[in-house]
Parts: C-alpha cells; structure tokens; sequence
C-alpha cells in the first residue's frame, strides 16, 4: 500500500475533474460518494439501520433504494441529515480504507466530498483540496443538475466554508479557468511519486 491521497472541495468545485486526471495517469481512484450509493444498496447492516430509522419507504419493494424521497426527508433538516451520516459515513471510510489497504501502486487517491466533515482524512497521508469562484460553481452546478442559483446557493450555504476547509487541506488545486488542472496535477503526482 501507498500514500492515501484525499480530494475534496464544495458543490461544483469539480473534484471528479480533478480526480479523473490522476486516473488517466494510472493511479488507482475511489469515489466515496459512488460507493456510498452502492453500500447504501448492497450492505444489509446499513439497510436495515437505514429501514429502522426512516422507515420502510427508504427502499422499493426490488430493495433498490428511494433516493428521491430519502433526499426530501434528509436535505430539509439537518437532524436527519445528521442521522444518515452517522449510517453511512462510517460504512464507507471502512469500505475506503479497506480498499486502500488493497492498493500496490505509489499511491492512490480518494474522492470524497464530506472529507473534512466525516473525519476521514484523518486517515489519510495528503489532502487536496479543489476550490473555484463561487460564481463559476454556481453556473457549474446549475448547468449540470439543472437548478436554479437559489438552490445551488441553499447547498452550498450548507457546506463547511471554505476557509475551514483550506486550513484543513495539505494542497490546493485551483479549478478557475486561470491555472492549468492538468500542470496543477502533474506537479502533485511528481511530488507523491518522490514521497
């Protein structure tokens, strides 16, 4: 196993841009957010917590899961929110370190936007943290997911500020349309690759 290498960074910072550049050199990539959608389907111990604390319209009658409805009832108040966390945050950094652990490259790198809020990049060796005009974020975002600023801008608002998560963060990638992602992710690759 490697160094462990985190990527995080607010709604529309683009993360997965950023993260898809280490994966096209070669180095092995997780995306929290994809797998947690997986283990929220495929892991019965965090079905059934799921099942017991939200009740049985968590899941369809195939046991794939509601997304929609369990968006409403989490993304509107914290305390639930809080709850489904506290569910699936733990399953997935053990399922991350776990796949960590199976890695024989240099080093590999985990995509995870809650990175910071979960506590899990205290398992990590480097964080990289992505950053962009709000402005771009937004049009981003809207674009992509096909929302209005307000909503874009209610998200964002319920993400941990910037500034924590600078001081937090080893590196900084900056994703604005001015500095090259491609030099920006080359120079870290060096840099891990020397560690």
């Amino acid at each position: 196993m490697g160094l462990k290498i985190g990527i995080t960074g607010g709604i529309g910072v683009g993360k997965s841009v950023v993260t898809r550049i280490f994966k096209v050199l070669g180095i092995p990539t997780y995306d929290a957010d994809k797998e947690a959608k997986d283990i929220m389907v495929k892991s019965d111990a965090v079905r059934h917590a799921l099942i017991k604390t939200f009740g049985e319209e968590t899941y369809f009658p195939d046991h794939t899961l509601n997304r929609a409805w369990l968006a409403k009832k989490v993304f509107s108040d914290a305390k639930e929110l809080a709850k489904l966390n506290a569910i699936v945050h733990p399953a997935v950094i053990k399922d991350a370190e776990d796949w960590a652990e199976a890695q024989t490259s240099l080093y590999s790198v985990k995509e995870a936007a809650l990175l910071f809020e979960s506590g899990s990049y205290k398992s990590l060796d480097y964080t990289i943290l992505v950053t962009s005009p709000e402005a771009l974020r937004i049009e981003r975002v809207m674009k992509r997911d096909q929302v209005t600023e307000e909503e874009v801008r209610g998200r964002m608002a319920k993400q941990m500020p910037e500034s924590e998560k600078e001081k937090l963060a080893d590196f900084i990638v900056y994703n604005d349309d001015e500095h090259s992602l491609l030099e920006q992710v080359m120079k870290l690759h060096e840099q891990f690759i020397k560690a």
